[in-house]
């Protein structure tokens, strides 16, 4: 599974900015897609916990659905319940399968032959063809550290920025020796951290993370994409620039 650099959030697909279109609203988040697509991006992340986003995406990815790579979530904690989950997405986004499939923000990390039965439940969703991949995406450090060592993951999404702490940054690095896909989440911390240059340079550190922009508007997606095709300079006086930014929040 081979995906840009930087991610297209789509969660933020329903928000204010872009509901204020009214019945246009459809139409301005094509706009906003095929841009981001032209402009480089193929992962394309959101979850079933927002189904207009994913029906919204779904319309959007006429005629580009074969060349991007989607990443939807389930919060399921039941086998009958993730498949529902899945059923639901598919016919949201107008797909017969995902990429990458993710367990979200269960408080566990489900395992081969578990209890709640739902590892297996995905490993028989990927035999039907219907999931490419298997990810586990979650707000801990410790388990996603987790879910990384079993072994059963080919993906993890955490929280991770310029303002994360070591700790987070060695499970980056933990990603790269066990070839575990990584993607980060808020990549700007919340809105904490303004400087998107900086935020975007930071990253560019980490060959194997794909962080995921959260997407409300044509400008902001425009910022970023530039941003991204003109990245800063990785220099002494950036590093400095980064310590100076982490030493503010935290």
């Amino acid at each position: 599974m081979l995906v840009s650099r930087v991610a297209f959030g789509a969660m933020s697909l329903d928000c204010k900015e872009i509901e204020d279109f009214g019945p246009e609203a459809d139409e301005k988040v094509s706009e906003i897609v095929h841009k981001a697509y032209e402009g480089g991006m193929n992962f394309f992340d959101l979850s079933h916990t927002r189904p207009e986003c994913e029906r919204r995406l779904g319309a959007a990815l006429h005629g580009i659905r074969h060349n991007v790579n989607i990443c939807t979530k389930s919060a399921a904690q039941t086998v009958s319940d993730l498949r529902r989950d899945l059923e639901e997405s598919l016919e949201l986004l107008e797909s017969d399968s995902v990429e990458l499939y993710e367990f979200d923000n269960l408080g566990i990390v489900p395992k081969k032959d578990g209890p709640d039965g739902l590892y297996n439940e995905m490993l028989r969703l990927q035999q039907k063809g219907e999931v490419g991949h298997i990810g586990f995406a979650t707000e801990s450090v410790e388990l996603a550290q987790e879910a990384v060592e079993s072994g059963l993951y080919d993906a993890v999404q955490f929280p991770f920025s310029i303002l994360t702490d070591k700790k987070s940054q060695d499970l980056v690095r933990l990603c790269a020796e066990r070839d575990v896909g990584c993607v980060a989440s808020q990549p700007l911390c919340g809105g904490l951290v303004a400087n998107i240059p900086l935020a975007l340079g930071f990253f560019l550190q980490f060959e194997n993370v794909s962080p995921v922009w959260g997407v409300h508007t044509m400008e902001e997606l425009e910022q970023i994409l530039y941003f991204n095709s003109h990245p800063p300079v990785i220099d002494e006086q950036f590093k400095k620039e980064v310590e100076r930014e982490r030493f503010l929040f935290n």
